[in-house]
């Protein structure tokens, strides 16, 4: 590679990573209150529900991350974007109707940053939700879209993925951040509720 190519590598990778830490920005973290919510369902497919798909799918492409559901962004609403094994997708009011098996694998959260777990969930899932248009739809979803799909859901029922720990597993990764956090209260935010904003 030349000298030239590599400058304009560096440069590529750094407007990237200017992109990721801009979007992890707008991101709720841990332990804004709003992740905790159960998010409510959606009442009108209008321009500011596709608004909002939209807005979610970029930062969530910035921020580098397989999935964003509406409460990491502010939004108590039942909406969450998926982009896993080649597939991007809305999901909005999603239900899980059929699962099957069990795996183990790594997540982490763009609300918990720098937290990794092996979290144990269903290797199979067939869901039915709803597009941005409002046209319902069912999809069958193996592997890691299967996982994204599920952590998703779980955000919108006010789960995180720790939740899914032992106790102590769960007790000793928060230590650890908030050690590594002490200082820095930048990841505390105001939560409006979803119904103060229509008015």
């Amino acid at each position: 590679m030349s000298e030239e190519s590599q400058v304009k590598t560096d440069e590529l990778d750094a407007q990237i990573e200017a992109r990721r830490r801009l979007a992890l920005a707008q991101i709720r973290q841990y332990p804004d209150p709003v992740l905790r919510l159960e998010a409510q369902e959606i009442e009108a497919f209008d321009d500011d529900l596709r608004q909002l798909v939209e807005r979610m799918t970029r930062l969530m492409q910035d921020a580098r991350g397989v999935g964003l559901a509406a409460n990491q962004v502010g939004i108590a609403r039942r909406v969450a974007v998926v982009d896993a094994d080649g597939d991007r997708f809305a999901m909005i009011d999603p239900v899980i109707v059929e699962t099957e098996g069990a795996g183990t694998a790594e997540e982490g959260c763009l609300s918990i940053p720098e937290i990794y777990a092996d979290v144990t969930r269903p290797e199979r899932v067939v869901i039915e939700a709803s597009d941005r248009e409002g046209n319902r739809y069912r999809r069958e979803a193996t592997g890691l879209k299967a996982r994204a799909i599920q952590h998703e859901i779980d955000h919108l029922d006010g789960i995180l993925f720790l939740d899914h720990l032992s106790l102590m597993r769960r007790q000793m990764l928060m230590s650890r951040w908030r050690r590594e956090h002490k200082d820095d209260t930048s990841h505390i935010k105001e939560v409006q509720p979803a119904a103060d904003r229509a008015e």
